[in-house]
């Protein structure tokens, strides 16, 4: 049951988790110039897994990894996978807020998807929203420009909402079927995921023969070769292991002592952040469509959340009452 302590408890994890995220945001794309994407994914999540181990270890130790479904939490980690590499590609060549901003399409993708999946009734209110934000999504596209006119590819315009969708299928998909595990252990769970993974790609394009004729900037940043790192980039290195660790600690914690009712709405402490860091550090500032965009996209999403939250206190409302 949640409290108020839980209640603050979660909110805290989840405001960790987000500014974590968006300095691991701004690392990434600083070293996305020298190093390929599966290489940092790599060494990102080999030190933290060194880290959530440890973490493991304080909630209770190794055998809080045993599960009774192990397909689950490989499908879940898939799904992550996917989602955090489509979106890091993506922040090699979009700006971090623009990016940012349209992976934040994956909140109203979770309240359509929860209608066939779920079998969860939306109402017109909530379905409003959703088109509202899919709108700002819409503008962001800036389908009145030309092919020719687009500083960028249309293909990397997409990534963060496969970014978005795949981290929606799995948010769910978890809610779908439950999750006992220990925020270590789905963190191991993940941290595992990827280094297999970027493993994988190493084997099949670690010495960059697919990149040479590669024009896209996110196709490059993906299979480039891979880069012994600079002595200076190492602390960037180690960096990015601490935070992804306690990326995917907080988070599995937030969800885990708070509801996501509660939780969720201050995820979207990460747009204003991005927008923040892109300022400050990559001299980007959000167009018109851009801002628009944000606008529309966080409105919807809040909107959301809020609605879900007051139809779930009306429905538990006459529960408490008998009692």
């Amino acid at each position: 049951m949640e409290t108020r302590d839980t209640s603050t408890l979660g909110i805290l994890f989840i405001l960790i988790g987000m500014g974590a995220i968006s300095i691991n945001d701004v690392l990434i794309k600083q070293l996305s110039g020298g190093y390929p994407l599966h290489q940092l994914v790599f060494t990102r999540s080999s030190i933290g897994l060194i880290f959530s181990i440890f973490l493991l270890q304080l909630e209770g130790g190794w055998g809080l990894l045993k599960t009774s479904s192990p397909g689950l939490h490989l499908l879940r980690a898939l799904m992550v996978v996917i989602s955090n590499m489509s979106f890091f590609a993506a922040i090699a060549v979009l700006p971090l807020a623009e990016t940012t901003a349209l992976f934040f399409a994956a909140p109203l993708m979770i309240t359509l998807l929860s209608i066939p999946i779920l079998g969860e009734k939306v109402g017109p209110m909530r379905l409003s929203a959703v088109l509202v934000g899919f709108i700002g999504v819409l503008i962001m596209q800036r389908p009145w420009q030309s092919v020719a006119d687009t500083d960028v590819n249309r293909i990397v315009l997409l990534l963060p909402i496969v970014a978005a969708l795949t981290y929606a299928i799995n948010q769910v998909m978890t809610r779908k079927l439950g999750v006992s595990s220990k925020a270590s252990a789905l963190a191991i769970y993940i941290q595992v995921t990827f280094i297999f993974v970027s493993l994988g790609f190493y084997m099949v394009a670690g010495d960059g023969r697919y990149a040479v004729d590669a024009e896209n900037g996110a196709v490059v940043f993906l299979l480039r070769a891979w880069q012994w790192p600079l002595p200076g980039d190492w602390p960037y290195m180690l960096g990015l292991g601490f935070l992804s660790a306690i990326v995917g600690y907080c988070l599995g914690q937030a969800y885990r002592v708070s509801s996501a009712a509660t939780v969720a709405p201050f995820e979207y402490i990460g747009l204003p952040l991005a927008v923040l860091w892109g300022f400050a550090i990559f001299s980007e500032l959000p167009d018109l469509a851009v801002t628009l965009g944000i606008v529309l996209i966080m409105g919807a999403g809040l909107f959301v959340f809020l609605r879900e939250r007051m139809l779930a206190k009306r429905i538990t409302r006459p529960t408490n009452m008998r009692r």
